[in-house]
């Protein structure tokens, strides 16, 4: 391996330390792991790039930017990033297949020009840009032989979205996004004023509740996963579920009153879920 590759590497594997995947990716082999953080460090790249302060135009250069390395760079015409040594490592060894990267930047891309969701058929879309792609390049990474395997990685990235964003709703807000789609809002007679206000009323807590059960039904198809890919790969995916299982189930005994409180897992949870899936998986 080169020395900028090396570098490369350890540039991605320092940034995810910081991640609640973190505790769970070192059940991986080796290997896996570094790739994965290479992924995450895509993922950051691209959400630093939106999240961040700045003119629209802007963060669009950089965006378009990011697709010229995927676009020039992955076939190893140019270098003009630290990930992307170990981004085309990656693609090679494990045959991902480019237009998923492409899709994750499409994905990111939304939230300069879209800060509201009309259906939940609009989020459904957003939701696949931005997490279910990421599914499906970590399968190609965990390892998988069973084309369904797809649809379920595809339920995976769903769910662990829409858990993030009822987790975040405040953070979100912040930044004037709102992704519980305005249809959901009218059902329950809850406004974007009433969100703003932080009102938790029963209202409120009907509409958390709507939201979790939904996403605990694509959680239920993601499961399916576990045992399509490769066996070393298992004991760090169940524990990605399940510290978003857990995310879920600390939001509804909180009484899903996630404009106050931040919602998270703590050092006891971590530990208990990687020895939990050492045990089992």
């Amino acid at each position: 391996m080169t020395s900028k590759l090396n570098v490369s590497y350890r540039s991605c594997e320092e940034m995810i330390r910081s991640s609640n995947f973190y505790s769970g990716l070192k059940l991986l082999p080796s290997n896996k792991r570094k790739a994965l953080s290479v992924v995450y460090a895509f993922m950051r790249h691209c959400d630093d790039i939106s999240d961040n302060s700045g003119p629209i135009l802007e963060k669009e250069r950089q965006f378009d930017i990011t697709k010229k390395w995927l676009e020039q760079d992955i076939q190893g015409e140019r270098i003009v990033h630290s990930i992307i040594p170990s981004l085309q490592d990656i693609v090679k060894n494990y045959g991902i297949p480019i237009q998923y990267f492409f899709q994750v930047i499409t994905g990111t891309k939304m939230d300069l020009t879209k800060s509201r969701y009309q259906t939940f058929e609009e989020l459904t879309n957003y939701c696949y840009h931005v997490a279910s792609t990421v599914g499906l390049i970590c399968i190609h990474i965990f390892g998988f032989r069973e084309p369904k395997a797809k649809q379920h990685a595809i339920a995976c990235g769903i769910a662990f979205q829409l858990t993030n964003i009822l987790r975040d709703i405040s953070e979100d807000l912040e930044r004037n996004r709102v992704y519980i789609p305005i249809e959901d809002l009218r059902r329950f007679n809850y406004t974007i004023e009433d969100l703003n206000n932080k009102i938790v009323d029963h209202r409120f807590k009907a509409l958390m509740a709507f939201q979790v059960d939904r996403a605990r039904k694509y959680f239920l198809e993601a499961q399916s996963l576990i045992k399509l890919i490769e066996r070393s790969s298992r004991p760090a995916f169940w524990s990605m579920l399940e510290s978003y299982n857990t995310l879920l189930k600390y939001i509804e005994e909180r009484e899903y009153d996630v404009l106050n409180n931040r919602i998270k897992l703590s050092t006891k949870d971590k530990l208990r879920i990687v020895l939990h899936s050492l045990l089992h998986w």
